[in-house]
Formats: C-alpha cells, structure tokens, sequence
C-alpha cells in the first residue's frame, strides 16, 4: 500500500482513544499523520478525555492524555494531504464553530476524499454542510443533527464497534468501532 499523508483535526478534550489508537494505526501501516488544532502549533499539545461506558446513561468522562500537535493549523496547504480523520469526544462541539474547520473539510468532501469520523467527530460534517443526502454513522446522542442536515443515519448495527461506509465517508458510532472503522479507511487510501 503506497504511503499517504493523512490530515487528523483535534482540539482539547478530544476522546483519547479516538485520536491516539487511529494515529498509532495509521502510522504503523506507513501513512504520514499530521495532527492539527486551531490556534496551535507544531509541539504544541491538547489534553484528552476518556470516554467509558460503564452502566450510566451515556458515557462517563475521565482525564485523558496529553497529545501532541505535529504540524501548524494556521499554514496548512490541503492539497497536500490525501485523506482526513475527525476524532470524537467535545472538541468536535467547538471546532464545528471554526471556518477554517469547516472549509477544510469542504476541502475534502467536494474532493471526494477519503473522510473517517467516528463518534461526535460528524458534528463537523453537519455544520459543514456536507451530509445532505448521505448515510452517516455516529454517537446515537449525535444522530437527530445528521437528520436535520438532510442526512441519513445509520444506527450500530452490532453494538457500539460497527462502522458504515458511504463513498468516501467511513463513520463509526465510537472508540469500540476502531478494528472495524480503521480496516474500512485503510481500504480507502
């Protein structure tokens, strides 16, 4: 499999599992990963949350991890990245509100690049406008924003580790989902 540059959108609080276990992946089958957050820079960091499903009703949230920021926000030059990676957790809930997030993402999807999202990570997809007509995977608790932007959701079909795949977009409803939505997005690239 030839090598990709793959562009991967963080922000504070991003699920610890849901950016760390996808850059580990796709840095051990060869692929370069550039992770970036607004307002950041390379060496900067982020701070992660884990998410647990522990018998509540709806996930707990813990501390997480720092993660490293590799590559500039404010210089990106998306043509030269092959594929994008939206991570869940809260980051998705403000970084949807950032016109650079969402041109980038345009930026892809007008493309038709490969677009892996998992868990909250398709709240960006919604405000980028760029779910009409499309079926989309997530946390169930983000599937009324996929409807009302002309979307059509697609529950877990086996739980919370099912991944669903439409053209260029390969979504997953969370962390549980990672061997099923990472074998799909390799595929992609």
């Amino acid at each position: 499999m030839p090598s990709r540059r793959i562009l991967m959108i963080v922000g504070d609080f991003v699920e610890d599992y849901e950016a760390m276990v996808p850059l580990q992946i796709l840095q051990c089958q060869g692929h370069r990963v550039d992770t970036v957050c607004p307002g950041k820079s390379a060496g900067d960091f982020v701070l992660t949350a884990i998410h647990d499903f522990d018998g509540a009703q709806t996930y707990s949230e813990k501390p997480g991890h720092r993660f490293a920021i590799s590559a500039d926000f404010d210089t990106l030059e998306l043509t030269d990245y092959d594929a994008l990676v939206l991570p869940g957790g809260r980051a998705p809930e403000y970084l949807r509100l950032n016109p650079r997030v969402l041109e980038i993402v345009r930026h892809f999807a007008d493309g038709a690049l490969p677009i892996a999202a998992i868990c909250h990570g398709p709240q960006i997809l919604v405000a980028a406008g760029v779910l009409a007509g499309r079926q989309c995977s997530c946390y169930p608790a983000v599937s009324p924003e996929i409807t009302a932007a002309g979307g059509h959701y697609v529950a877990p079909s086996s739980g919370m580790d099912s991944v669903h795949v439409d053209g260029n977009l390969c979504t997953a409803p969370a962390w549980p989902a990672h061997p099923a939505w990472m074998r799909e997005f390799l595929k992609m690239l």
